[in-house]
């Protein structure tokens, strides 16, 4: 009898799994790519009139809709840590795509991305970012550091935040990467209070090494912000700090330094 229920249960996994592959692929993608398109096309027009609420609300709402649509659900831990008329710099771990979705969704604190400059290469994406007043960063160019800091200060006014991946891409295997000291630097030199943020569960939804989805609870763990001295930050300490906080926050399994390789399968 135990044996007939281990193999019902595995049958009915395997059904389901291939079911949710058809609604996948066959009605949340073709959905997913319409809903894209509408809402870079609302930020695009929203942003003639102001990118405050037209930069940010749209992929607000686009984010958790995409959620709802993946069948993932996002549990948020410490949003009474954080003040809505605060300007912030958000820190968070980044295990895989739907951190973006996890954050713009369901932060609830209007702010700005730091992106790689690649990204405004994306289809109508790209120029939905760059209209709604993201922040460009370009890794291969010294220069453009002092660029990225003075449109950064010109943007966190009146509540307005700034959110960073320090590991700077999506982890392999779910840890955390080594970070890297652009947020931090960014935060000493404006000596805005520090928001570590742990992402939770994102690396089950969509790991990095594929297209396929997992429903599944995401996480997302907002700590009390790190305030500075009257001298800004010390970056080092900073970023020790911020990466302890993260870590603090994720099961056992996903501590630790990543590898920064693809896992064999």
């Amino acid at each position: 009898m135990r044996l007939f229920n281990i193999f019902y249960y595995k049958c009915l996994f395997y059904i389901m799994k291939i079911l949710y592959r058809l609604y996948q692929w066959l009605i949340a993608a073709p959905i997913f790519v319409v809903v894209t398109f509408i809402t870079a096309i609302i930020t695009i027009i929203g942003s003639l009139i102001g990118t405050h609420f037209w930069g940010y609300y749209p992929a607000h709402l686009w984010s958790r809709f995409c959620c709802r649509l993946a069948l993932v659900k996002v549990k948020v831990v410490g949003r009474e840590n954080i003040n809505k008329d605060t300007s912030y710099i958000f820190v968070a771990n980044h295990q895989g795509a739907f951190d973006i979705f996890s954050i713009y969704g369901y932060l609830n604190h209007n702010f700005k991305w730091l992106m790689k400059k690649e990204l405004e290469k994306i289809f109508m994406v790209g120029w939905a970012c760059k209209r709604a007043g993201q922040v460009f960063v370009d890794d291969s160019k010294i220069s453009s550091i002092k660029q990225t800091i003075e449109e950064a200060e010109e943007k966190l006014k009146d509540g307005m935040s700034l959110v960073i991946f320090p590991e700077g891409s999506r982890s392999w295997d779910g840890k955390m990467i080594p970070f890297k000291r652009g947020a931090f630097m960014l935060a000493s030199e404006f000596k805005l209070p520090v928001v570590p943020i742990t992402i939770d569960g994102s690396y089950k939804a969509m790991p990095r090494f594929t297209y396929n989805i997992t429903p599944c609870t995401i996480t997302l763990t907002i700590h009390k912000p790190i305030e500075p001295g009257e001298k800004g930050f010390n970056t080092k300490k900073l970023m020790a700090e911020c990466r302890d906080e993260i870590e603090s926050s994720l099961p056992e399994a996903d501590k630790g330094i990543s590898t920064e390789k693809r896992p064999v399968k």
